[in-house]
Formats: C-alpha cells, structure tokens, sequence
C-alpha cells in the first residue's frame, strides 16, 4: 500500500483532496477550475510552511532530504584568465564524455635585424629562425577524466620538436635515445583525484614546469619572446607531482622529478621541488616554486638549488571601458651550484623580469611593455647556442661553461596582440636583447659554410661563429588554441 508519507504528500494537503471528493457532487460546489486553483495555493502554503521549518530541505517529495554542498572547485570563485601563462577560452568546444579535446597552432614570422646568413636565432627558447615563416609548434591532444581517473596528451610537432630534447643533457646518461622517445610528446600523464580537502591529485608523467612564469605555449602569454628568467628556466618535468587544495584559493604542490628540464637523471640523485599558489581574490596571484637537485652530467657531487617567486596584481577591471583590464607581474629569481669543483661564490643565478599589460575594447586588444635581466656566472642556466650544431650534450669550445665565465644579460619586449575571438590571437612584437660577450647571432651566423661539420659543436679549422653582443628582431605570430 502506498501512503502519503511515502509519496511525501503532506497529511493537511490529504485531507483537503478527499474533502474535495465527497463534495465534488454537490450542487454547491465550484467548478473544477476553481478547486484546483485552491489546490494548487494550499500546496504552495504547505510548501513555504515546510521550507521555514527546515531551510535546508529539499523540495523533492522527500522531507528528510538535505542539501550537501561539495568544496568549491580550485581557483574556481573568480575569473584568472588576465593571469600570465592562463590566457583563452573557458569554453571548450571538442568535449565528448570524459573527454575533452584541444588543439594548439603556433605559426610565426621573426625577423632578426642582423640579417644572419643562416637564418639562425640563437639563445631563445621560443624563437629559432629568422626571414622565414616557420610552425613553432602544432600540438592536440586533450584531457580524459572519469570517476577519479585523469589523463592528459598534448603532442608537439614543428620546431618544438627539435628545439626543446637538444637543451636536454641528460640524455647522455644510459641507453634508449630519451630525446627521440619524447620529442613529439610536451606533456603526457596519468593521475587520479582524491575528493578529500578541496581536492587532491596525484599525477606522473611529463607536465609543464612552473618556474619562470611563463607558459611554454607562446598563445597562453602576454608576449611571445620571454625575458631570459623564464627562457632559461624549465619549461617540463618528467615525474610525479601531487596537487594539494586545502581551499579553493591555495594549491601545495610537491614534485619528486628526473631533474632539471630532463627526459632522465643526470646522476643518481632525483630532483625534488614545491610550488605554493595563493590567490585571495580575484586580483591577486602569488607563486612560489623552490627546487634542489644534482644536474650536471657526470658530477654527482655538484648541487643545485634555485627559488623562483612572483606576484601578479590586477589593477583595474572595467569590462565596458576603452581600458577594459590592467594587470602588472613582477618575478624574482636566485640560486647557486656548489661542489664538484664550484661554490656558489662564483656559480649563482640572480635575475628579474617585470611586465605591465593593458587589455582595450573587451578584452580584445593587448598590449604589454617589459622586460628584465640576469647575471649567470658560469653559465650553468644559459642557453647555449647552436654553433656548428651545438647540443647541451655536445658542447661547443667556441662557448664555453666553465666555473666562474661572466654572462650578464638584459632584454626589452613591446607586445601588441588582437583577438577576434578567445581561441585565436594575432600578435607582433619587438624584441630587444643584449649580453655582456658575444651571445647572439651576427650576419654571418653560426653555421659553418655548407652546413654542419663533424662531431655537432666541434672546432671548424678556418672557420669562426659570428657572435655579437646585441640583438633587435620583430615577430609576427598567428597562434590558435581550441
């Protein structure tokens, strides 16, 4: 038998229904329409009566159920896309199940000022050739997520494919070419989400590297050229890291990793680190990643330790101004090496970037200013150029990283971008660098006459690299992520 109560059909309401019947006959009556108006405002009256009475119930026929609110998704009470390294879209059209799609497209056109006769930019990490229209990067991939498990696939194909595993020493330790494995692959991982706190996961894989603040994908910045505090930090890990939320505006991030920006070890000893993520509101974002590991090929007992902090301030918020966003950034860098032959003496890493960007007609239209420097006696973080087909594996003589070498760089960027829509960004930029030795690449570039020669690196007998002290050089990049 079926009752009220298991119905959750208020007793009052009950008895109003069969009063309604046995009346129903009566030549008194109201019509059908009037009655069930009634109806309908005594169950309306019996409802709010319930509602005072319990505000936490709800309204499904069932009295004793209560509402349960889940924790906040991360970083979710607030809009972070004026973030540097967090640019696009919400919206995200390739989603199927437990699957969500993405695709990336960077396409760019850089001119270097000195005309190099090879074409060859040297020390950047984003900006390879010049006076030719070259795919930095085409990656797709996307993310899978399902009762707790995860996983993420973005590929990479065009100039980052070659670029990125030659910055890579490691893969002089062991057997298995780590840089072919990997070279078509900018992050792969698996991982599974713990609903405890405001959630914690646990993942393993390739990821992106935090230090430097800025993204390794060019669309998810403010410019396409980073100041060198980011160029000459990691761009990936590969390893395990576990994102802690204690609220919705802190994340604690641990990392056990193979070691600096490395497919594998260089030693023994893996690299470990910790990012710390505070956002209070929605204007505000400080960060701190902190890391020591042992990342010289063959010295185990040299050591290395490097802080990377910034914080990051909307100013300004006025969707329907001229002016509809202004955003400023500040990140501060220092380490050192020791042992093996150094002491942090005259083996440290002290740089700076600054960046100030305004946002016009809805976010539509960017512009940003900035720039920075860094002193990096011995070298162990610049990038080293591609001389006579130079790898960090290979070295060359003609650039040397020996303890104590000076390098002090400085870098200037003037960035315009125009986006249509939130999934494309057109975006020209100037672009100035200078180093106290010759760093950059000259008119007559960095490759031997007729290509390259013998072991990648080594001496050319008549030949010398055309390195200078300066660099100017304009970009214009068309780059699409959906």
């Amino acid at each position: 038998m079926v009752t009220a109560a298991r119905v959750g059909i208020p007793a009052g309401l009950v008895t109003v229904l069969l009063s309604s019947l046995v009346h129903a006959q009566e030549p008194s009556s109201p019509s059908l329409e009037e009655r069930v108006l009634k109806l309908e405002q005594q169950l309306e009256a019996e409802r709010a009566a319930r509602s005072a009475q319990s505000p936490t119930a709800v309204d499904a026929g069932c009295p004793e159920a209560v509402s349960i609110s889940e924790p906040a998704a991360p970083f979710a009470f607030a809009d972070f896309s004026w973030l540097p390294g967090n640019a696009g879209s919400s919206e995200r059209p390739f989603t199927a199940g437990p699957f969500t799609g993405e695709l990336r497209v960077d396409t760019a056109y850089h001119h270097s000022f000195a005309n190099p006769k090879d074409h060859t930019i040297s020390g950047s990490s984003e900006v390879f050739r010049s006076g030719e229209f070259q795919v930095t990067q085409l990656g797709f991939g996307g993310d899978f997520y399902y009762r707790g498990a995860m996983a993420r696939l973005m590929t990479q194909f065009g100039l980052y494919s070659v670029t990125t595993p030659r910055n890579d020493a490691s893969t002089g330790n062991g057997q298995w070419r780590l840089e072919d494995a990997f070279r078509y692959v900018s992050e792969a991982y698996g991982g599974y989400h713990f609903d405890v706190l405001h959630g914690v996961n646990v993942q393993a894989g390739i990821f992106m590297s935090y230090v430097g603040l800025w993204s390794y994908y060019n669309f998810d910045n403010w410019t396409y050229q980073p100041s060198y505090v980011s160029s000459n930090t990691p761009w990936f890990f590969n390893g395990v890291r576990v994102q802690i939320f204690p609220t919705e505006r802190l994340k604690i991030e641990p990392w056990v990793v193979n070691g600096w920006q490395s497919y594998g070890k260089f030693n023994q000893a893996p690299g470990v680190g910790l990012q710390i993520n505070w956002r209070p509101n929605g204007w505000f974002s400080i960060l701190g990643n902190q890391y020591i590991g042992t990342d010289t090929l063959g010295l185990p007992d040299r050591k290395r330790v490097h802080s990377d902090d910034s914080v990051m301030v909307k100013y300004h918020d006025d969707p329907e101004g001229l002016v509809s966003r202004a955003a400023v950034s500040l990140t501060l860098d220092a380490g050192c090496e020791w042992g093996g032959g150094v002491s942090c003496g005259d083996q440290f890493f002290l740089g700076f970037m600054a960046y100030h960007r305004l946002w016009f007609l809805r976010n539509t239209v960017g512009l940003t200013v900035g720039g920075g420097a860094i002193t990096n006696p011995g070298r162990y973080l610049v990038l080293l150029p591609p001389i006579n087909g130079a790898t960090a594996l290979s070295g060359t003589p003609y650039f040397t990283y020996n303890a104590g070498d000076p390098y002090q760089a400085w870098d200037l960027q003037l960035s315009a971008d125009y986006s249509p829509v939130p999934f494309a960004t057109f975006r020209v930029e100037f672009n100035h660098r200078a180093a106290s030795v010759p760093y950059f690449t000259g008119p007559n570039g960095v490759t031997p006459p007729g290509g390259n020669q013998g072991v990648p690196g080594s001496m050319v007998d008549g030949w010398s690299p055309d390195l200078v002290k300066s660099e100017d050089r304009l970009t214009a990049a068309l780059m699409i992520r959906i």
